[in-house]
């Protein structure tokens, strides 16, 4: 990653031409008014893009609270009603910290990471004025790990949401944050990949990869273009230690724009049903159906009555364009398509024996259980579920049973776990579960937490629980 200092060491052992050349080179894509400043220093910069931007990048601090470690003993409920010891266990208040950006100064929106405030009690952001306001939480998605905040404050400054899908690998960035809590950051860097998925087992993945340092804390903040438009999310790092090693992951703007607006309009992400099972297109599949290249998605299997097969998708179909714009994998099609709202009609380009041919399909909404008793699970405050009628539809396409969740309650501890209306709940820690009975029994088995197997949509997302 080039940097400043390399650029000076540089600059003083060639010609004054070619330090010419090297001061207009990083200059080149950023905004005129920035030019004059730089070229009267007689030094590259880039402060006039950090000035523009980081009035607009705040600090978010958060209260949560966890269980605290205790003897096994006091999970004893003779042991506990013998010391007269609360039934359920206590709870210490933990405070931490992440970044957040604001994108709407008119209404006061900040655009953070769901896991930054996932749990939170109180939400506090700081703006680099130092002024502070509690901030409302307005709705989250964990498949992305993208939340929106609301703060009551006046005279902001917000970033103009960039487009990222016109980024190209070696595009300069710029990465502002808060990292480990020390005040507001700066680092630079470059786009080192684009469309990198599998770094979780439940998201929707199209993460933007840079070198640019992101370190814990940098969480929620900005990843923006030498105009100083945001085009990404900070969310996530791949280092043994935890900080920075030159990996670091955002969330493609395009991705939070959409997520955002689903949000502001619903409270929350609205994913809808196509009916396919998809898997990435190999060398084999390549050569069998003389494709011109690996990008695309192949159709796996079309579930029986979904709006796939009305439309006419076929199993063995390889899709490689979502409203004219080309599908790189699987994966790419999968975030994509969870971003689109229920009720949309997409078009589809498949090439199919030889040919190409264009398919009109409209997103229809989750599928639901048969009629029957909406039940309150006591393990999971605020979570109500209808067990799957044996013999239907939906107990078909599962090979089993499961439990659809009926209804959340606003502010519960299941809304903010990540559970949403219309969820096909059918595992615990990799156990299926067909009763609410057995999901009660799996969630009280061990105090390390869970993982949820369940259905969204048409795809397959895992919960942690803590």
């Amino acid at each position: 990653m080039l940097c400043l200092d390399i650029f000076l060491n540089v600059t003083r052992r060639i010609s004054a031409a070619g330090a010419a050349l090297l001061v207009l080179l990083p200059l080149a894509a950023t905004p005129a008014a920035a030019q004059p400043a730089a070229e009267a220093r007689g030094l590259p910069t880039l402060a006039p893009v950090v000035n523009q931007v980081t009035p607009a990048v705040v600090n978010v601090s958060v209260v949560t609270r966890t269980p605290m470690e205790d003897n096994p003993l006091f999970r004893d409920p003779f042991f506990r009603r013998f010391f007269n010891l609360p039934d359920r266990p206590q709870q210490r208040k933990e405070q931490a910290a992440g970044s957040g950006v604001i994108v709407d100064a008119g209404r006061g929106y900040v655009l953070t990471n769901h896991h930054v405030i996932r749990d939170a009690e109180q939400i506090i952001v700081t703006l680099k004025d130092r002024r502070s306001f509690p901030a409302k939480l307005v709705g989250a998605d964990p498949g992305t790990d993208i939340a929106v905040l609301q703060i009551p404050a006046q005279n902001l400054s917000a970033l103009r949401i960039g487009d990222s899908d016109a980024l190209q690998i070696g595009d300069w960035v710029l990465a502002v944050g808060n990292p480990f809590g020390i005040g507001q950051t700066v680092t630079s860097g470059i786009v080192s990949a684009l469309g990198r998925s599998g770094l979780t087992v439940e998201g929707y993945e199209d993460f933007i990869q840079t070198d640019a340092s992101i370190n814990p804390g940098n969480s929620g903040g900005a990843l923006v273009n030498l105009r100083g438009e945001l085009i990404g999310i900070n969310t996530a790092i791949v280092a043994p230690s935890g900080g920075n090693v030159g990996i670091g992951f955002a969330v493609p703007s395009v991705m939070a724009r959409a997520v955002m607006e689903q949000i502001v309009r619903h409270g929350e992400v609205r994913r809808g049903r196509l009916g396919i099972e998809m898997v990435d297109v190999t060398p084999e599949v390549q050569r069998k159906l003389r494709l011109p290249s690996l990008d695309g998605a192949l159709v796996s299997d079309v579930e029986d009555g979904s709006p796939a097969e009305r439309a006419g998708l076929r199993e063995g179909d390889v899709i490689t364009a979502l409203n004219g714009r080309a599908v790189r994998g699987w994966s790419d099609l999968r975030a994509r398509l969870g971003l689109t709202p229920v009720g949309e009609e997409i078009e589809l380009t498949v090439a199919r024996e030889g040919g190409v041919q264009r398919i009109r399909v409209r997103i229809a909404p989750p599928q639901t259980a048969s009629a029957g008793e909406v039940q309150a699970v006591r393990a999971m405050p605020g979570l109500r579920v209808v067990e799957i009628e044996r013999g239907s539809p939906l107990h078909q396409r599962l090979r089993g049973g499961g439990l659809v969740v009926a209804a959340i309650d606003p502010g519960s501890r299941a809304l903010q776990a990540g559970f949403r209306p219309g969820d096909i709940i059918y595992a615990v820690n990799r156990r299926r579960v067909q009763t609410l009975a057995e999901f009660e029994a799996l969630l009280k088995g061990t105090d390390r937490g869970h993982t949820i197997g369940l259905l969204r949509g048409d795809f397959n997302l895992t919960l942690v629980l803590r």
